[in-house]
């Protein structure tokens, strides 16, 4: 028996399964889109469904739309919501419903449309006795306006209360009957002064547009009487309000609201002033400083704060605590209030973001955009604040210091004067508010506004004392901006907004210690050039100025200037680095975006100098002349088959060119070795700004911490620190592979230039180099054993001697190791050479040495044993007539790179223990490479604000560049040597 409800359970259960996914997939999740103003009449919006539900019988659509009531006649005698009401209806001889709707009631005159009873002007109604008991018939009561009661109707006229007293003090009564003057809900005493006419119109220069105010209408005339007559505190707020919705614009030709507020400032002379400000009048808001040309510099910076602030120490004060005196639109004071939480700042953020922007010292930006639709419901009516600076002096007690605006749309006889560069001409303020939706109603309060205006920039300025070590700072400026916007579409329109806070000090002193630096060491580098350039005239062997003098001296004083320029741009961006993040009690502040600009163009200039600079030497260097001695001597002679004629001939030895070869090879490969590596020094930068976070001490913040928490506000970045700690960072990492290069890995691991030396030595070839036309270099590479062209055994061996000091010296003069020379060589010796050096490159040459049978090949084998010959000649001096001899420089010559002794009849060969023809190589220009590649980093990362980027595009470059000089030079060793470029791998 139990087995079969547990059989009938499964087949149940089964059958759910089975329907239930087609139900699901037969569903709709979609419903019909209602709004509460479609539903008719006789239906209400439903909030739970959100859909028109028909009321029941007897009933009709609520005022709000979202329940029912009972038509005009019926009353009800129950109600739960919505359309759960029952409605009765009234007897014949009770027309009327109460006001609530439960009780009929007879009614002594006219019923509303909504069926309740309606009494005249002047009365109340009256429906219930005094304990509450209904009525059976509603009284109109009219209210005495008797000299002992002076009451009228309320506007909901359900009670009697006092008159107005502007009514009784003008006419002892209720009633404001000429010739006494009603206007906002006040009466005026023809007798008594009154203020001019004022017109009602809101002003929208932004637009270049104007209309009546339904606001102004109503409310300015009766607030300038009010408080010009009566001296009421918020009548002359509401007319000060009045004027700052109008921008604080005057027109002297014009009766607005701000020329009826000055209407009656100036007619008030004889009233004290408040806390003795000459610009604050007893009873009336402090909204202007005046008008007088030339005020405004002296409110800015003729007084500083009586209060300092300082980054570190036991006086640390970095919080500037602003402090607002709110008042609603009618002229009320709501509060004192501080500015935090975003008070002033119409972008959403967290707090902790917002309050950042009142941290000294943080440069502050804020951007973002908001809906117009917002704007109108979150601010259905003006709010206005004035706005100070609280401090505590050295007792602790606390005071207030007012903040000056600069509105920029103020006009004064219609000019904007605040625009003016010259803050001579400016116009400060006192009153500010953030949006108005109220001055743009033309016709109905109630309606939406034709136009609204909002603050769209918002910019408060900070300014160091010059010269304080205390933190002192003048008077805060707030720079405010509003937008006039033209209402169409609140839901599609938007506005942008911004809000930020800089801080500026005076420049002049930097700029002055600046030029006169840039003037010091650019006379340093005139004169650098000059010398460089007189140089250059000795190497070439020519003593005439002329174009070709010119543009190398300009060459020459472009990479002088570059690094004139960059020593300025890196000394100023470490200065500022420094003593701004480590400063205690502060005495400077960063230069503003404005202000970086002539620095920016420092950086700029010092890369293109450099980048000239660096094109020149690399041009430079990829067209020296060069040549390899090979001083192999043939072993003696074998038998040769003669071709054509079947018999045998002595022929000399050959010698063999793969040591050449592999010699080229070698220098091949290190015409672009360099003291760092590139890759390393990038992606080390790199790391160091983007992962340990050296970037953030770019920030323009007081902070000197690495890290930034994500909830934290982030500050803008200031160029100037951007650089500095790139140039820092780039420099520091430079230096120390550098140091490590030279002093470690070229002792313990591998010395390439040295090596390149050596090699030349045991392959028994020499490299003469020429760099100007008659300068150059040269290495003695003459094997001191007599032949580098044998087997492993014999090398083995003459290594052994010559660590044993079983033979002679390297050198070129005997018993000395000097091997590498500086050379200057006379005319007669370069002219010889390039007479030579003409058969080595051209596919001729000239008959004089070369049969005019020979071919083209034979004929350059030809010319470089001339050249060889020739070369190991003069070294080992059989040209008398171009003989040469051997000194050490002078120390002012080595300091200067000059040779003071001119190659006249006889070649000069100077000691040179540097090694310094790796000038014509990239490993003796690491100082010009490595601070082009940092230029190039810093331009882009200026240019850009991103250092992925700019490390990125810097490698390229160095790649790019690093190509061209190994094709070029490449070619170059291949036409000037002879090896054939297929051997140069």
């Amino acid at each position: 028996m139990a087995s079969r409800p547990a059989c009938s359970v499964a087949v149940v259960t089964v059958l759910f399964l089975l329907i239930f996914p087609c139900f699901s997939r037969a569903q709709t999740l979609s419903v019909p889109f209602r709004q509460p103003e479609t539903c008719g009449q006789d239906q209400y919006f439903d909030i739970s469904a959100l859909s028109c539900v028909r009321c029941g019988a007897h009933q009709r659509q609520d005022a709000r739309g979202t329940s029912c009531v009972c038509i005009p006649g019926f009353q009800m005698i129950a109600n739960n919501g919505g359309p759960d009401i029952i409605c009765k209806k009234c007897p014949e001889n009770m027309t009327g419903v109460t006001k609530d709707g439960w009780n009929c009631i007879s009614c002594p005159g006219s019923l509303t449309e909504e069926g309740k009873c309606h009494c005249p002007t002047g009365h109340i109604l009256v429906e219930r006795d005094v304990n509450g008991t209904v009525l059976s018939q509603a009284i109109c009561k009219l209210c005495d306006e008797n000299e002992n009661s002076f009451t009228v109707a309320n506007a909901l006229g359900n009670r009697c209360i006092r008159c107005e007293p502007t009514f009784i003090n003008t006419s002892r009564s209720c009633a404001c009957s000429e010739p006494n003057i009603l206007t906002g809900g006040l009466c005026f005493s023809s007798t008594r002064d009154f203020p001019p006419r004022g017109i009602s119109t809101a002003r929208y220069g932004e637009l270049g547009m104007s209309f009546i105010s339904e606001w102004f209408t109503k409310y300015l005339q009766s607030a300038a009487a009010a408080c010009w007559v009566y001296a009421n505190l918020t009548s002359c707020q509401a007319l000060g309000n009045m004027c700052v919705m109008n921008m604080n614009s005057y027109d002297s030709a014009t009766f607005d609201a701000c020329r009826l507020f000055q209407f009656v400032f100036e007619n008030t002379a004889g009233l004290r002033t408040v806390h003795s400000v000459s610009f604050w009048r007893q009873n009336l808001p402090w909204l202007f400083y005046g008008d007088q040309l030339g005020l405004a510099p002296q409110v800015l910076s003729a007084t500083p704060l009586p209060t300092n602030f300082s980054f570190k120490g036991q006086t640390q004060n970095t919080k500037m605590k602003f402090v607002a005196a709110s008042y609603d639109v009618r002229g009320n004071f709501i509060k004192w209030q501080t500015v935090e939480g975003g008070v002033l700042q119409l972008c959403p953020d967290t707090e902790r973001r917002l309050n950042a922007a009142y941290s000294f010292g943080t440069t502050y930006q804020q951007n973002c955009e908001i809906p117009i639709s917002k704007i109108l419901t979150d601010f259905p009516t003006p709010v206005f604040y004035d706005v100070y600076l609280e401090y505590t002096d050295e007792n602790q007690h606390r005071y207030i210091w007012a903040v000056p605006v600069l509105n920029l749309n103020l006009q004064h006889n219609k000019i904007f004067v605040n625009k003016d560069s010259n803050s001579g001409k400016w116009l400060l303020t006192r009153r500010i508010f953030l949006v108005d939706a109220l001055s743009g109603r033309e016709n109905d309060l109630g309606s939406q506004p034709r136009l609204v205006r909002v603050a769209t920039q918002i910019s408060l300025s900070i300014h160091l004392v010059p010269n304080t070590k205390n933190g002192n700072i003048y008077p805060p400026l707030i720079t405010i901006a509003y937008s006039d916007i033209d209402i169409k579409d609140p839901n599609s329109q938007s506005v942008k907004i911004s809000f930020s806070v800089t801080y500026e000090m005076n420049q002049g002193d930097a700029h002055v210690q600046t030029d006169i630096a840039l003037g010091v060491l650019g006379a340093l580098a005139v004169l650098s050039s000059l010398l460089k350039t007189a140089g250059w005239k000795r190497r070439i062997g020519s003593p005439m100025i002329d174009l070709q003098t010119v543009m190398k001296f300009l060459v020459y004083y472009a990479g002088d200037l570059a690094n004139v320029f960059f020593i300025i741009t890196v000394g100023t961006g470490l200065y500022w680095l420094i003593f701004f993040k480590a400063q205690k009690s502060i005495s400077v502040l960063l230069p503003v975006p404005a202000q970086e600009n002539r620095f920016v163009t420092y950086v700029a200039c010092a890369f293109a100098l450099k980048a000239l600079q660096f094109l020149h030497k690399l041009i430079s260097q990829i067209t020296i002349d060069i040549f390899f001695i090979d001083w192999e001597r043939p072993k003696g002679k074998v038998l040769k088959a003669v071709e054509g004629e079947g018999g045998v001939r002595s022929a000399i030895v050959p010698v063999s060119i793969w040591r050449t070869y592999f010699v080229a090879n070698e220098w091949n490969e290190i015409q672009t070795v360099r003291k760092i590596n590139p890759l390393f020094q990038v992606f080390t930068v790199l790391f160091l700004l983007e992962v340990v976070g050296f970037k953030n001490l770019a920030l323009m913040d007081s902070s000197s911490s690495l890290s930034r928490s994500p909830p934290s506000y982030i500050a803008p970045y200031s160029r100037i620190l951007r650089y500095a700690v790139c140039t820092a960072l780039w420099l520091v990492i430079g230096i120390i592979q550098i140091v490590f290069f030279a002093v470690f890995y070229e002792r313990f691991i591998e010395d390439k230039i040295r090596q390149f030396v050596d090699l030349c030595c045991m392959s028994n070839i020499s490299v003469f180099l020429l760099s100007h036309k008659c300068f150059g270099y040269y290495i003695h590479g003459r094997s001191v054993h007599g032949h580098a062209d044998t087997n492993m055994e014999e090398m083995n061996l003459n290594l052994k001697r010559e660590a044993e000091n079983l033979c002679s010296q390297r050198g070129l003069v005997p018993n000395t190791e000097g091997q590498t020379f500086q050379i200057a060589i006379s005319d007669q010796m370069r002219q010889h050479y390039d007479r030579i050096h003409e058969t080595l490159t051209k596919k001729n040459g000239p008959a004089r040495l070369l049969s005019p049978s020979a071919s083209t090949f034979e004929q350059s084998i030809k010319a470089y044993h001339t050249m060889n010959k020739f070369l190991g000649s003069f070294i080992d001096h059989v040209h008398k007539e171009m003989d040469y001899f051997i000194k050490d420089k002078l120390l002012l010559e080595r300091i200067l790179g000059v040779e003071f002794m001119e190659p006249m009849e006889k070649s000069i060969f100077y000691n040179d223990e540097g090694y310094s023809f790796s000038s014509v190589l990239y490993y003796g220009n690491e100082a010009t490479l490595l601070i082009y590649d940092l230029l190039f980093f810093c331009v882009v990362d200026l240019a850009c604000q991103n250092f992925i980027l700019a490390a990125f595009l810097t490698y390229l470059q160095q790649e790019i560049f690093r190509f061209i000089r190994n094709t070029v030079g490449q070619k170059n060793l291949a036409s000037k040597t002879l090896v054939d470029q297929r051997f140069l791998i």
